[in-house]
């Protein structure tokens, strides 16, 4: 039996997210990298953050303060505005906002959000985080279009 400490790995790629499987174990990692994918990119993409928005996921009807849930508007953003210039900054908007649980909770003293289009259809969102000194930057590469 092997004992693993940490969350899951999960990661993008170039059609959703996956988990990494390693000799047959699954990949843990420590560290925030999961909790931020998780704000980015978890949730039910079909979800636009509304109040009364009834597309939720599933996990976010066990918590009853909504700063703890899942909504992932950047996701959602993704697959419901065009890849423009003009949309680039809602989308870096939208990372922050679902980067904040981060600031809120006390888990980091500061959340940076930079995002770009490297391609056609294509988004990088970089992610810088501050908890007391020790900084993490991780970088998401994603497809930008809407869904037709």
């Amino acid at each position: 039996m092997v004992l693993q400490q940490g969350d899951v790995h999960l990661y993008q790629t170039v059609d959703d997210g996956d988990i990494s499987v390693v000799d047959g174990v699954v990949e843990m990692v420590g560290g925030l990298q999961v909790m931020a994918y998780l704000c980015l990119f978890g949730g039910n993409a079909a979800d636009d953050r509304s109040q009364d928005s009834n597309r939720s996921w599933w996990y976010n009807l066990n918590i009853s303060d909504p700063s703890l849930q899942y909504r992932a508007e950047t996701q959602f953003l993704l697959r419901s505005i065009p890849a423009t210039s003009a949309n680039l900054i809602r989308i870096q908007d939208a990372a922050a906002r679902d980067l904040a649980i981060f600031t809120e909770q006390g888990i980091a003293s500061s959340v940076d959000v930079t995002a770009s289009i490297p391609a056609p259809n294509r988004i990088s969102i970089v992610v810088n985080i501050d908890a007391e000194g020790d900084e993490s930057r991780f970088e998401y590469v994603e497809n930008w279009k809407a869904d037709a």
